[in-house]
């Protein structure tokens, strides 16, 4: 069995996920990248186009906008990229680690077919 890039259990943490069946979460962990951050390492740009959803693990990331500053932390539990993939728009912000962090993240077609649904119930 090839290792998961994200539990069940750390996927059961994201408030959003902790609803869906296990087998969901199970199969969405095993498609998941898990990607370990320094400080100061962005993670997503505002204005990229937006092609993977992602969930913080480990650590504190900052989000950030160029016309309106800081917009807050992320922490483990939280999730971010969803507003591209919903809405199709390009990213609405920068999001970058301010400590060593771990974010797990999926590819859009991964978003449609199991955390798209979380946003529709």
């Amino acid at each position: 069995m090839r290792r998961q890039s994200a539990t069940v259990h750390e996927l059961a943490q994201v408030e959003l996920l902790a609803g869906l069946p296990g087998e969901t979460l199970a199969a969405l962990g095993e498609r998941m990248e898990r990607r370990q951050l320094m400080p100061g390492e962005r993670v997503v740009a505002e204005g990229d186009e937006g092609d993977r959803f992602y969930v913080v693990i480990a650590g504190v990331l900052q989000a950030a906008q160029a016309d309106r500053g800081e917009r807050g932390l992320l922490r483990p539990g939280d999730y971010f990229g969803e507003v591209a993939l919903l809405m199709g728009v390009p990213r609405t912000a920068s999001v970058q680690a301010v400590s060593p962090a771990t974010v797990a993240s999926c590819d859009r077609a991964t978003f449609d077919e199991l955390v798209r649904p979380a946003f529709t119930s």
